[in-house]
């Protein structure tokens, strides 16, 4: 029984590392590389350093200095923590490489024209790490994410958003991002 619930446990744990890939762009990955570094030889010596100052000032538990710095610490540590975790499941798509004939896909750069505003938009998909609207990269799993996987240049949509339903037709689709 006990071997039974051991095969089952583990055939749980591949499906659930399955699901909890991380895709990163190159870009995305390299950045995410580049903070882990200086998250680990800038930030963590610097506030280790602080801490060790807060010390010598005495009683520690009237010392704000002290306190303010083992809490960031602890930010440190846990960012740290996450970034090894994402880095070390990450998939990394080198969107240079892809030859998909104007269709769009993950990593793709989207230039779209909005019906209802009358406007032009780009767009980057690329995983929930990247994702940030104010640089126009959008997440693989957002609703005009999801919408825009497989079209090709030309194709008119529709896709439900939070603010009500949206049309756009994909005007352009490049990969040199």
């Amino acid at each position: 029984m006990a071997r039974l619930f051991m095969v089952e446990t583990n055939k749980l744990r591949k499906i659930r590392n399955k699901m909890d890939r991380v895709l990163l762009t190159k870009k995305g990955a390299e950045a995410l590389q580049a903070e882990l570094k200086k998250l680990k030889s800038e930030d963590r010596p610097k506030v280790i350093q602080e801490i060790a100052e807060a010390r010598a000032h005495g009683d520690l538990s009237e010392n704000a200095e002290y306190h303010a710095a083992r809490e960031q610490q602890s930010f440190i540590e846990g960012r740290i923590k996450e970034l090894e975790g994402n880095l070390g499941v990450a998939e990394v798509i080198d969107t240079s490489k892809l030859n998909v004939k104007g269709k769009v896909v993950f990593g793709a750069l989207v230039k779209l024209y909005d019906e209802g505003a009358d406007t032009e938009v780009s767009y980057q998909i690329v995983g929930d790490l990247e994702a940030d609207i104010e640089k126009g990269k959008i997440s693989l799993s957002s609703p005009i994410g999801r919408a825009l996987i497989g079209k090709f240049e030309g194709d008119e949509f529709t896709f439900e958003a939070p603010a009500g339903e949206k049309a756009y037709e994909v005007l352009e689709v490049r990969y040199d991002v």
